[in-house]
């Protein structure tokens, strides 16, 4: 019973974030056919801070009307919702119509939108639902949240999504000379996309599967015992009861209640109730939301916009390897947090200055585009591969742990972890939107045909 509700709990876990994780993922084939080409991703970026308004809804709702939202109710509609949205996005993606006198894919768009709706909300729901079980399984859903990057990547990678080599083509031009026009050629260097090994249709009809199993999983830890005890018996209601801040600090015995909220003492084992509640100061409880807020908006919302700016320079393969192995670094570090957990404040702190030091080096080299340091060097290569991959798995144990923390503290603690996270999110891509789709701060690069000094 423990291997099954692991498992899961990783499936539910997968269903978080992989309908967006996934258009991430595609983007290298999405850009070859979508009218708004490399700046689709800052549009994404954009479109998924919008869909806040799904947590923000959920959390004013439990914290003006508590009791009026069921959280499992809440689930199963956002991912029942995600369903239907991969679902049409594998018929209708590339549909487009002109808006202000410019071809927009207005389809590819309007779903993303209802997919992101989905995965946002599930930061507010998800994690607190897992206040439920006990607290093994909470490491477990974030290997499987890690998953909902990895497999899609996975998959595209099979795909060969967006794949391309150089071809060295010959033009026809009219070369005047004394008064005189003839015709000659010349030969230039062009990037040729090559055909994927199957469709985008396939692959969100994939993205699809992965979100049924996502609701078949939570079909079935609604039914473990012991959340069923509790939504049988109603001992517990299994909503979000959404305290200010300073009723997180209060010694509520780790249930996240407001006070006046009674609650009879589980008859379970003791080593079956929750952990023993650690004690934190303001300062420290603090510290690690703006941690979380910090992480969250450079992983969520700034890096993610300048992706393509900072790999493309140094080849279509540099960029592959970054997307997938940084998608591989997120489960990898959720597995290091179950095998070598931390709870030091000190040490997140670190790793935090660490992956802050790694997206740094990202940046600039997305600043410094098409042109950016080492291009034509293997090292080039070889370095923004192992800093995208670093700067995703340092960030990703910190977001794991800090997880761990706030869970042992209280269910409303959870609630705020996922408020915070999407604001972190929301402050880095409203940073980033004009920057890249306003001001055009960042230039594409085809690596075929640059003209940088060697």
């Amino acid at each position: 019973m423990s291997l099954l509700t692991h498992l899961l709990a990783c499936a539910f876990g997968m269903g978080s974030w992989v309908a967006i994780n996934g258009l991430w993922v595609e983007l290298p084939l999405l850009v070859t056919v979508l009218p708004e080409q490399w700046d689709l991703p800052s549009y994404i970026t954009i479109i998924i801070q919008m869909a806040n308004v799904g947590p923000l809804f959920v959390t004013l709702m439990h914290r003006f009307w508590p009791g009026s939202l069921k959280e499992v109710v809440v689930i199963y509609v956002v991912v029942s919702v995600g369903i239907v949205a991969c679902l049409l996005l594998a018929f209708l993606w590339d549909y487009t119509s002109p808006i202000v006198g410019t071809t927009h894919s207005t389809a590819f768009l309007i779903l993303t939108f209802f997919l992101a709706l989905v995965d946002c909300t599930s930061s507010v729901t998800f994690l607190p639902f897992m206040m439920q079980l006990q607290a093994q399984y909470l490491t477990t859903f974030f290997i499987g949240e890690g998953l909902s990057g990895l497999i899609p990547a996975l998959i595209a990678l099979g795909q060969g999504s967006g794949i391309s080599s150089c071809a060295n083509v010959s033009q026809m031009v009219n070369i005047t000379s004394d008064n005189e026009t003839m015709e000659g050629t010349i030969f230039r260097m062009e990037t040729r996309y090559l055909p994927a090994r199957f469709s985008t249709l396939i692959f969100f009809l994939l993205m699809t599967a992965m979100m049924v199993a996502c609701l078949v999983a939570f079909f079935f830890l609604t039914r473990q015992p012991k959340v069923w005890e509790l939504s049988q018996q109603q001992l517990c209601p299994s909503t979000i009861i959404l305290n200010s801040f300073d009723q997180i600090l209060e010694d509520d015995g780790g249930t996240g209640r407001g006070e006046g909220y009674s609650c009879p003492k589980s008859t379970k084992r003791p080593m079956e109730t929750h952990p023993e509640k650690v004690s934190y100061s303001v300062a420290k409880l603090a510290f690690i939301y703006l941690l979380i807020t910090w992480v969250s908006s450079l992983t969520n919302g700034v890096l993610p916009s300048v992706q393509s700016y900072s790999c493309l320079p140094y080849g279509n393969t540099a960029y592959h390897l970054s997307a997938t192995l940084s998608s591989m670094a997120n489960p990898l570090a959720c597995i290091v947090a179950m095998v070598l957990p931390s709870r030091s404040l000190a040490l997140l702190g670190t790793l935090s200055l660490a992956g802050t030091g790694f997206g740094a080096y990202n940046m600039a080299i997305a600043v410094m585009s098409p042109c950016p340091l080492l291009q034509h060097s293997q090292w080039g290569d070889a370095i923004i591969i192992l800093s995208w991959v670093l700067f995703t798995g340092t960030l990703s144990y910190v977001k794991v742990m800090a997880g761990v923390i706030l869970r042992s503290r209280s269910h409303s603690a959870l609630v705020w972890y996922g408020a915070l996270e999407q604001l972190g999110s929301l402050l880095g891509a409203l940073l980033m939107f004009p920057l890249v789709n306003i001001y055009g701060f960042f230039q594409s690069a085809d690596y075929c045909s640059l003209q940088c000094p060697v």
